[in-house]
């Protein structure tokens, strides 16, 4: 049985990288049956903050993924390291180690001075003597020949010569156990056997391998996964959208875009885009993932949120858009709502952006695209005539046969009419259809739109 697990470290709020490499393991575990456990890495306390452990678990419920069992938060597990560490102890697989920092430091000193790596030098790994009376760390005993090799499911075959390692901490001072043998200790109590995460964990994985011969356990299969990149090669700053994942829903994006978007950051499948939940845990495979990094492009995120806008019920959205103050909204019947949604699904990247939409069609123009009128004379002598009658808005098609027939009847082009008419009622030559826009509007306030438009621009001066 396929056994995951995602264990971020809550000093801040879940990042769309992190997020990504849950994604991953949860694809795993539920496309096989198997198990997929979330563990909070919250030994070091002077880090740690509660809100980024509540933050976490929000992005969770929002996304929809589901974990199993309770979650499992290392703080309350201090007493099980211990153990584990005094059985390293009792074996002679490690060792207290007495030197002190300012020891530490004059030995790495000395060997930077001497042109060598500043490594320790394992001066107490079989000391025997009367130990001094400072408090000391524990170090494992790291093999001193040979390598540690294991073949990662992205990297391949990778070897890291003993002589590259130390005999590295894993107890501090005050007794607290160091980040190393805390995952090695719980990934194997857990039943841990895929371990999916980023490769900037790569270094530690020959560290967590030697914990895992010491203590007799079995290794995970390890895939470390390339970092996500910016458009420009660069490691992905705030700025390019190293944001919280909540900060997406806040900005409007819905969770079936996010997912989509991040699972094909180092994953694909043929040239397929779009991908639901099911359909990614049904064709997921850790095997297939990318050995370079992948590129953050919210151009393509905006594409894959537009596509999923369209496909949302329009009663889906409305509740969506309450988050983002749309007021406006609710004071139109269901019918007028229906086709102002249905008109913006198209053109609208994010929620937050359909909001805003809405508020500007709702609320009458303080300013007009004035510039986009090559005869101002000419479209206020088209729009004068114009008289809106009750009747006409029973749809928004008969709308827009009237337009044609008011047209025809005047002998105007359609630019003619519909620009003006449009800044008339808008304020600006973009956006939605002009006949939904009427329809949306009613026939009062189109003809209070349009009267006012005409004062502005001075109709009554030009003549």
């Amino acid at each position: 049985m396929v056994v995951t697990r995602f264990a971020p470290s809550p000093t801040g709020h879940l990042h769309i990288g992190g997020l990504r490499t849950a994604l991953f393991n949860y694809l795993w575990a539920r496309k096989n049956g198997g198990k997929f456990y979330l563990r909070i890495e919250d030994t070091d306390s002077k880090r740690n903050c509660q809100e980024a452990s509540e933050a976490i678990l929000k992005a969770f419920e929002w996304v929809g993924l589901d974990f199993d069992g309770e979650i499992v938060y290392q703080s309350q597990r201090l007493k099980v390291y211990q153990e584990h560490i005094q059985r390293l102890l009792d074996q002679g697989k490690a060792y207290y180690c007495y030197m002190d920092k300012q020891e530490l430091e004059a030995l790495r000193e000395a060997q930077r001075a001497r042109g060598e790596t500043p490594r320790y030098d394992r001066r107490y790994r079989d000391f025997k003597g009367t130990p001094p009376h400072n408090q000391p760390v524990v170090r494992i005993k790291a093999p001193l020949s040979g390598a540690i090799c294991f073949d990662d499911g992205i990297k391949g075959a990778v070897a890291v010569q003993a002589k590259e390692l130390d005999d590295f901490i894993i107890a501090r001072a005050d007794g607290t156990p160091t980040y190393n043998f805390v995952v090695s200790v719980d990934d194997a109590l857990m039943g841990i056997n895929v371990v999916i995460r980023g490769d900037d964990h790569l270094s530690n994985t020959p560290k967590q391998l030697i914990l895992y011969e010491a203590l007799g356990f079995t290794p995970p299969k390890f895939y470390h996964v390339p970092m996500i990149f910016n458009e420009y090669g660069h490691k992905l700053s705030k700025r390019d959208g190293a944001m919280g994942v909540m900060d997406y829903k806040a900005l409007g994006y819905l969770k079936e875009a996010l997912l989509n978007f991040l699972v094909r950051l180092g994953w694909s499948y043929g040239d397929q885009e779009i991908f639901g939940l099911a359909e990614m845990t049904n064709l997921f495979n850790p095997d297939d993932l990318n050995s370079a990094p992948s590129c953050f492009s919210l151009h393509k995120l905006d594409w894959l949120n537009t596509h999923y806008i369209k496909e949302s019920p329009t009663d889906r959205l409305k509740t969506l858009l309450k988050d983002f103050g749309c007021n406006p909204l609710e004071k139109l019947p269901p019918f007028k709502q229906e086709v102002l949604l249905q008109a913006l699904k198209a053109r609208c990247a994010t929620l937050k952006q359909m909001a805003l939409s809405i508020q500007e069609i709702l609320t009458p123009p303080s300013t007009y695209e004035l510039n986009k009128l090559k005869n101002l004379e000419g479209a206020c002598k088209a729009l004068e005539p114009l008289t809106f009658h009750p009747d006409l808005f029973s749809s928004p098609e008969s709308l827009e046969d009237f337009l044609h027939a008011f047209m025809q009847e005047h002998g105007l082009k359609s630019a003619a009419l519909m620009l003006p008419l449009r800044l008339a009622l808008l304020g600006k030559a973009g956006g939605i259809g002009l006949k939904d826009a009427l329809f949306i509007l009613g026939d009062q306030e189109s003809q209070k739109r349009l009267k006012a438009f005409l004062v502005v621009v001075g109709a009554d001066k030009i003549h």
